[in-house]
């Protein structure tokens, strides 16, 4: 298959545990079943990908950021029977995930979004959650560069 073949989404995302072990997540609210996910998300035309994930934050959660290293990049694939859109096209998705920082702003829901709430999790509580694969990835990633 060639890159005209099949769709791309750039999207951005950031990791963000406080000093009780709590991850920072959203309740993305577009699928079969709402489900927990990293907040962040697609990054628009415009916008770099810092740009990008400083203002899915912002959105997704009421909270202002200042992002660190980029922890990683993903690829992840959906094929055309996986995707929200009615299509025949695959869709690659890269996820670039940060480390970040609380600046400012205070926890709020998004409106009107794909995000129905922002809370903070206990990390030893997410393996029990319906959670998007973004999660686990993400917490590898953050845990691969503590160690």
């Amino acid at each position: 298959m060639q890159f005209y073949d099949y769709d791309t989404r750039l999207a951005a995302y950031a990791v963000i545990v406080d000093d009780s072990d709590r991850i920072l997540l959203a309740l993305w609210n577009e699928g079969a079943e709402p489900t927990w996910t990293m907040p962040g998300g697609g990054v628009e035309l415009e916008e770099s990908p810092e740009e990008g994930a400083v203002r899915e934050l912002r959105e997704e959660t009421g909270y202002d950021v200042r992002l660190g290293r980029v922890l990683g990049v993903d690829s992840h694939l959906i094929p055309p029977a996986g995707r929200l859109a009615d299509t025949d096209r695959w869709l690659r998705s890269l996820r670039v995930v940060y480390t970040a920082e609380i600046v400012g702003g205070e926890l709020t829901f998004e409106q009107d979004g794909t995000t129905d709430e922002a809370r903070w999790i206990p990390l030893a509580d997410v393996p029990d959650l319906p959670r998007s694969s973004i999660v686990d990835t993400a917490i590898a990633m953050w845990r691969a560069d503590r160690a």
